[in-house]
Formats: structure tokens, C-alpha cells, sequence
């Protein structure tokens, strides 16, 4: 289950410590003119070592296109590529061998496959979704010959949160703050939060909520394809996401429907609702209006404290990591949000043009 997507599909390889991280990319249009700055800058917004809220890791992640590219454009056959890892520190992990850390993947990749790489978790790693970000980036190019655009932005760190919803705030200003929150005075905050946790050797979570604008009406399918279901999916396969809501998602369960029906009216002659309680999708089809969903992060499991755990041998111990890790995942997270979110779109974009 290395495959991502219908018609638009990423195979993804590689571990944290292994030579590098892959890709294959398959179904995408051809003659595409790729801007391949841009592909290299949205994995400089999930590399490490961007700001002092995130690991002091040190990594360029520049990547190498193999296949699938000739003079700037798609040719419409596989596209291959690949990014060195040029920075282990796998002596990192030594005193972790035969111990299980707590809420990490060890203990499950050992008893389904009898052997794991314990160098940063090896396939279990964030690290894996430098491939997502590499797709991403080249569907956010089809996407936006389409007119169609993805914005995500840290909207929560622990108990601190925007209180609005995301059309109060000026989304281009995203990438002004290192938290990746468009709301200085709060993104602020979220940072000195952060600060103090990586100070104390811990981690916390949050929120990060994507809004994609310029979507047509007709995408998804009926019954298991439903579009919120895809895009569900999509965000519950990236590391340390715990939540996923939609719309008013399970504020929903508060009202009745006389106060949360989207009604329809007539827009100059086009059919429009005034509101947009439902997130954009009504029935797993886009409805034309923006779609957009929270995604909750849970804290970093690698925290530096001690913490009681067992070995291999089911023998209590203590265990204390050592490293550079994050000691919150949003920042860096935002971009892969966006990446899974945009080939969930192309690939159901194109699944309606095959049906139409």
C-alpha cells in the first residue's frame, strides 16, 4: 500500500536513513510546462531547519528528476524522482535498537513484519512525505491551469487558535510568520508556545486548515468515492494526524437543520447557497463553493524526557531520546496538507473528465 490515487498516482520509496527518498508518478497529463522552482520551494517550506521552532536538522532536499520530463514538459509517462538523504545522524538511534518508543510505529512494524529500522522510524518516518510534497507541487500546476487553488495555514497550537473562520484572515500572509499562521498577534503566540515546550524537552500538537478555491461542481463519486471521504483518507495517511472534519464539521451536531441548511438562491443567473455550512461538498460531490477542513495533529511522540517503556523482551525500561526532532509538526505540515489535498483533487478532476 505504497500507491496513492485512481488516475493520478504516486508510488513513494525510501527511509529515513536509507540513500534517499522516491517517487514514481503516473497518470499525470502530458505537455505540462513544470516550473521546477517551485517544486523545489514548496520542499524548502517542509524541510527541517527553517526557523527555531522547528528541528535544527539540516537538510537541502533538492530533488532529482529521473524520467517523465523533456524540455520543461510532461510527456505524459511515468515521472520518476529522487531526493539523497545527506544528513543522518543514525547513531541517534543506537540506544533504541531494542526498545519500543512510546506512541511511535516500532512495536507494530516489528510484530507484522518481524524486523524494523529503527534509524527515525526508516519507512515509518514524516520524512516519506518528501514524495507527497514533490506530487503535490506538480499537481498544484495542473490545478492551477484549472483555476483552481489550495491554501493551508496553522490555525491552532494546543489551546491557542484563530476564533474566526478562515475568510476573516488574509491567507497571503501565511508564509509571513514561521508558525505558518496568517494572523501575526496569534501566530506570535503559537510560537512563544511552541518555544517554551522545545525549551522543556516536550512536544504539543494542533490544527491545520486547508480551504481549496476554484473547485467545479461534479467531483466525487457516488457511494464509496465521495469526495470528502478521498480527501479524508488522504490527510489520515500523513504522519501524526489524529482528526479530520469538513464543513462545520462536528460543530454540526450542535444545531438543527433550520440553522445550518445552505439554502439556495439565484445569483445573477447562476445557482448559488448563502452560506456554506457544508464545506463545499453536499452529497460526496463538490458543490462550487470553497472546500474546507481541519486537520488535527497530534503532539511529536519523540519527546526529550525520560519515559518508562519496554524492550523487545517485554523487560520494563527507561527510555530517553536523543536527536533533533520538532517539537510541533504544523509548520512543516502545512505544505503536505496542501500536497495530499491537491493530488486528491487532480485525480478526481481527472476521473470527471474520463466520465464526461
Amino acid at each position: 500500500m505504497n500507491t496513492f490515487g485512481n488516475i493520478y498516482r504516486l508510488t513513494s520509496f525510501g527511509e529515513s536513513h536509507g540513500p534517499g527518498i522516491g517517487g514514481v508518478i503516473d497518470g499525470c497529463p502530458a505537455g505540462i510546462e513544470l516550473d521546477t522552482e517551485f517544486i523545489q520551494s514548496e520542499l524548502n517550506r517542509r524541510k527541517p531547519g527553517q526557523s527555531k521552532i522547528t528541528t535544527p536538522r539540516k537538510e537541502d532536499d533538492e530533488v532529482q528528476f529521473l524520467s517523465g520530463i523533456y524540455e520543461g514538459k510532461t510527456t505524459g509517462t511515468p515521472i520518476g524522482f529522487i531526493v539523497w538523504n545527506k544528513n543522518q545522524h543514525s547513531a541517534d538511534y543506537d540506544n533504541m535498537k531494542s526498545v519500543y518508543r512510546p506512541s511511535h510505529a516500532d512495536y507494530t512494524y516489528q510484530t507484522k513484519y518481524g524486523i524494523r529500522d529503527p534509524r527515525g522510524g526508516g519507512r515509518s518516518s514524516a520524512r516519506e512525505t518528501i514524495s507527497r510534497c514533490v506530487a503535490g507541487a506538480i499537481a498544484k500546476q495542473v490545478l492551477r491551469q484549472e483555476g483552481i487553488l489550495i491554501q493551508a495555514f496553522t490555525s491552532q497550537v494546543g489551546n491557542i487558535k484563530l476564533n474566526g473562520s478562515y475568510t476573516d484572515y488574509d491567507l497571503s500572509k501565511t508564509e509571513d510568520t514561521a508558525v505558518r499562521c496568517p494572523d501575526p498577534a496569534t501566530a506570535a503566540e503559537m510560537e512563544a508556545l511552541i518555544a517554551k515546550v522545545k525549551s522543556e524537552g516536550d512536544t504539543i500538537g494542533g490544527v491545520i486548515t486547508c480551504v481549496a478555491q476554484g473547485v467545479p461542481v461534479g467531483l466525487g463519486e457516488p457511494v464509496f468515492g465521495k469526495l470528502h471521504a478521498a480527501l479524508g483518507h488522504a490527510m489520515l495517511t500523513i504522519n501524526a494526524v489524529k482528526g479530520f472534519e469538513y464543513g462545520d464539521g462536528f460543530d454540526a451536531a450542535l444545531y438543527r437543520g433550520s440553522e445550518r441548511n445552505d439554502i439556495f438562491f439565484n445569483d445573477n443567473g447562476r445557482i448559488n447557497t448563502r452560506t456554506n455550512h457544508s464545506g463545499g461538498i453536499q452529497g460526496g460531490i463538490s458543490n462550487g463553493q470553497d472546500i474546507y477542513f481541519r486537520v488535527a495533529f497530534k503532539s511529536v511522540a519523540t519527546i526529550l524526557m525520560e519515559q518508562e517503556t519496554v524492550n523487545m523482551e517485554g523487560e520494563d525500561t527507561i527510555l530517553k531520546a536523543r536527536g533533533r526532532h520538532d517539537p510541533c509538526v504544523l509548520p512543516r505540515a502545512v505544505p503536505i496538507v496542501e500536497s495530499m489535498t491537491a493530488m486528491t483533487l487532480l485525480d478526481f478532476l481527472l476521473l470527471q473528465k474520463i466520465r464526461n
